[in-house]
């Protein structure tokens, strides 16, 4: 069985115990490439408890990411940082860059912008993220512009890409069709464990195929 792009989980954490459980049911469930811990909206985690989330992710063998916090990757010695979509987004990745020089990953997300994700690539980016803003309110026109930017990424660039804000498993198959390196995996808070492993079977059911695509 060959996969259409790999698995990128986004945990959003609101509390160390609740993310705990559910890396627990999702971690081994299937091939997982990176884990990126982002705390939810209005919360914050302490450098101790986002070492335990790192090492639990790591001895699985996926790489552990934090997001837009470079100086607390090397503290802990995850793999990485990912800077989530700004205007600002060349200058934070060459500040992210310069304090973790090229053993770390820095990936960025671009939102819908060709100009970013070039600029970005240019500069050594690890990975380029297409993601779509909070502040979008038409979703489907945003989605079908996301599946045209993956598209054309990967028929022109080798720098990985990755599919973030990707509501379910048919968009996740869209995707992986298209040429997505990787198809991030959203898990809420409010989600139970065994709700998150669904939802990562789903996912990973949806990029799965028995022969290579034509």
């Amino acid at each position: 069985m060959s996969a259409l792009a790999e698995l990128y989980i986004v945990m959003e954490t609101s509390t160390v115990a609740t993310a705990e459980a559910q890396l627990r049911a999702v971690l081994g469930l299937s091939k997982i490439a990176s884990v990126l811990i982002m705390p939810a909206s209005g919360t914050a985690l302490t450098a101790p408890d986002a070492k335990r989330l790192v090492d639990m992710i790591q001895v699985k063998g996926a790489a552990a990411l934090l997001a837009d916090d470079a100086n607390l990757v090397r503290t802990l010695k995850a793999d990485g940082v990912h800077l989530s979509w700004s205007k600002d987004q060349r200058s934070r990745f060459e500040e992210a860059r310069q304090i973790l020089g090229e053993r770390y990953i820095v990936g960025a997300d671009v939102g819908r912008s060709r100009h970013d994700a070039m600029e970005l690539g240019e500069a050594g980016a690890d990975y380029i993220a297409f993601g779509i803003p909070e502040h979008v309110t038409d979703r489907l026109t945003a989605s079908e512009r996301q599946l045209d930017l993956i598209g054309w990424w990967g028929e022109i660039f080798q720098i990985p890409c990755v599919a973030f804000d990707v509501e379910g498993a048919p968009a996740a198959n869209a995707l992986g069709l298209a040429r997505a390196d990787f198809v991030a995996v959203t898990i809420k808070p409010s989600m139970s464990p065994e709700d998150a492993a669904r939802k990562i079977a789903d996912f990973a059911a949806a990029l799965s195929f028995d022969e290579a695509p034509a």
